[in-house]
Order: structure tokens, then C-alpha cells, then sequence
């Protein structure tokens, strides 16, 4: 199958819009036009090193610490679910551990996949790395679901004035790792992974299909 880089055309980064590689700013938006950024995979794997290294603070150290009669407790993620789970609040709990341990997991090992795929060529359909890639894109506008919980737990706990709740030292970090794994997949030109993977990973699939 024909590529556009095959035809002297390509895509325009903005708009999407199909323009000759002739050209160096796209006519519809005026963009800087390029065949390949061969430097986003790098960049890539850099936003995502530094996510997957933040993940170990964000789960080692408090998230939230709580103060109730001068007994100050401090919770982690996991030690926050578990807490949630004993006081019976159930739902909360699946919104916490599948925003705050199992989305951020299961981001991280999906681009690591991905970006395996195009760094060493490993023998994987692009159809099935591209459409879990376009999951991380679609998960990842949930990330931020934990720390807003965990926010409005905190305005309403202390509006209320039962107790003082404030943040740990280990949102921030979360919060980091949320933005550099959404940097990583943002900044990826995946167009790699059809330059650099062999065709043969897909002629299988289709005749198996058809």
C-alpha cells in the first residue's frame, strides 16, 4: 500500500489538510509543513521515562493528609482506597483506583508498547498499536478525574467543618504524571509507525480477515 511520503504528499500537522511536500507552509493555516519529525519519538520517550519515574513518589508519599481532634493521618492512593472501601463508600473507591492507579498503569505500558514498536521494530500489527494508542488518547481526558475528587472531598469536608483536609506532597508528582504521559502521546508524530515497521505485520491480518 501506497504511502504519502510514496507520493510526495503529506499531511499538514494542524489542519490535516493533504498538501504536496513541496511545500514548506500548509495554504489553509499556515503552518510549517514537514515530511517526518523524526525528533517527536525522542521527545516522546523522554515525556514518558519522566512519567514513569514520578509514578514511584506519587505512590510512595501521602496524597492527601487529614486532621481530625489534632490526629493528623496521612494517606497514599492505595492506603485513600482502602480507607474509602472501610467506610462503605464503594463506588468512590472503583473511581479512585481505576483514575489514580489502573489509568496512569495502564498509560505508561501502553506508550512504552508503542513506542517499542517504532524504536525497535518490534512485530506487531499497526492496526492494533494504533487503536490502542487512540484509547490512551481517549483515557486520558479522564486522568485528572482523581485529583478533581479528591479536591471536591476536600472543599466539602472542610466547608463542613468536621475536619481539616488538604493535599500531600504526592499530588503533585500524580499531577505531573498525568501531564507528561498526555505530552508524550501529544507529541508524537505516529506516521514512524508506518515508515518504520514492516508490512508484513498487517498482510497476515488482512488475509486471515478476508
Amino acid at each position: 500500500m501506497a504511502q504519502g511520503n510514496h507520493l510526495n504528499l503529506l499531511s499538514c500537522p494542524k489542519c490535516k489538510m493533504v498538501c504536496s511536500d513541496e511545500l514548506e507552509y500548509c495554504p489553509r493555516c499556515d503552518s510549517e509543513l514537514a515530511i517526518r519529525d523524526e525528533s517527536s519519538l525522542q521527545k516522546a520517550w523522554a515525556f514518558l521515562i519522566t512519567a514513569a519515574i514520578l509514578l514511584i513518589p506519587a505512590n510512595i508519599y501521602p496524597i492527601s493528609i487529614i486532621t481530625k481532634q489534632g490526629r493528623v493521618t496521612h494517606d497514599t492512593i492505595f492506603s485513600g482506597i482502602l480507607h474509602t472501601i472501610h467506610l462503605g463508600m464503594i463506588p468512590i473507591a472503583i473511581i479512585l483506583f481505576i483514575a489514580s492507579i489502573l489509568v496512569p498503569w495502564l498509560k505508561i505500558i501502553g506508550l512504552a508498547t508503542y513506542l517499542s514498536a517504532i524504536s525497535f521494530n518490534l512485530p506487531l500489527s499497526k492496526r492494533f498499536l494504533m487503536k490502542g494508542f487512540h484509547i490512551i488518547e481517549w483515557i486520558g481526558r479522564w486522568s485528572m478525574l482523581d485529583l478533581c475528587v479528591i479536591s471536591l472531598t476536600v472543599a466539602l469536608v472542610n466547608m463542613g467543618q468536621l475536619l481539616d483536609a488538604k493535599p500531600g506532597i504526592a499530588a503533585t508528582p500524580f499531577a505531573l504524571v498525568i501531564l507528561f504521559t498526555q505530552l508524550a502521546a501529544k507529541v508524537l508524530d505516529t506516521r514512524l509507525l508506518w515508515d518504520r515497521m514492516e508490512n508484513k505485520h498487517d498482510s497476515n491480518r488482512t488475509t486471515k480477515n478476508s
